[in-house]
């Protein structure tokens, strides 16, 4: 059997794992989101203590490997769920749950830039027309900044995408998981990584493109804020 033959007869496994990666992708980033903005918003306005824990929490999902966080989610809770009566979580409830803290962390910090990048006479402006601090922030400043923030969120987006791999230690078979499977059950390891790689690849290109012609089309002229390493 040459390689395509192969490639065809695990592409149906392949596709039903990557219907789990991808669902794992679009929680994680959908989540992390409104987790992230909500971080965000409290890093810049609210008061120092608050903002001080919503700043422990950042560092601390930032500092630490996501393997790690969902490992102690899905292995570390379940003690504590048990002893106030409620089910553990599945493998995929686990996984779907770290992805989002984790990349809340990271939304966070983006958006957050995305706002200071907004000139605070805008901020001024609108109060001085009669809005609230909150309807400013609201009408004037978020969707300033949500569309400034779109380069590095479409990069959260695509980290988000390829470290969903890493709940593969949970036993959850998104195409990595199902990959080594492939492998160890037909003996084809490189042709079983092969495939997954060129399916990474795929939607990697597909999601970048998609995302290009939405900055694209959202920019805002003169602003930006410069990329950060993840």
């Amino acid at each position: 059997m040459n390689f395509f033959e192969f490639a065809g007869s695990v592409l149906p496994r392949f596709l039903g794992a990557v219907g789990i990666t991808l669902e794992l992708t679009a929680v994680g980033i959908g989540a992390g989101l409104v987790l992230g903005l909500l971080l965000a918003l409290t890093r810049v306005y609210a008061n120092r203590v608050v903002s001080g824990i919503a700043n422990v929490y950042i560092q601390f999902m930032r500092g630490t490997p996501l393997v790690i966080q969902v490992l102690v989610i899905y292995f570390g809770l379940p003690p504590y769920f048990k002893a106030i009566g409620l089910k553990p979580l599945s493998s995929l409830a686990a996984g779907c749950l770290a992805m989002a803290l984790n990349s809340a962390a990271y939304q966070a910090e983006y958006i957050r830039g995305a706002i200071q990048a907004i000139s605070s006479g805008q901020m001024q402006a609108a109060r001085s027309m009669g809005m609230t601090k909150t309807q400013a922030v609201r009408h004037v400043i978020l969707p300033q900044a949500l569309r400034i923030v779109l380069p590095s969120w479409s990069n959260e987006l695509i980290y988000t995408l390829l470290y969903s791999s890493t709940v593969y230690f949970i036993g959850l078979e998104e195409l990595s998981y199902a990959s080594m499977k492939i492998a160890a059950k037909s003996g084809r390891v490189l042709d079983s990584y092969i495939v997954a790689g060129v399916m990474y690849l795929i939607l990697v290109v597909f999601l970048s493109r998609v995302l290009a012609y939405a900055e694209a089309r959202l920019r805002i002229p003169g602003l930006a804020i410069e990329e950060r390493a993840r």
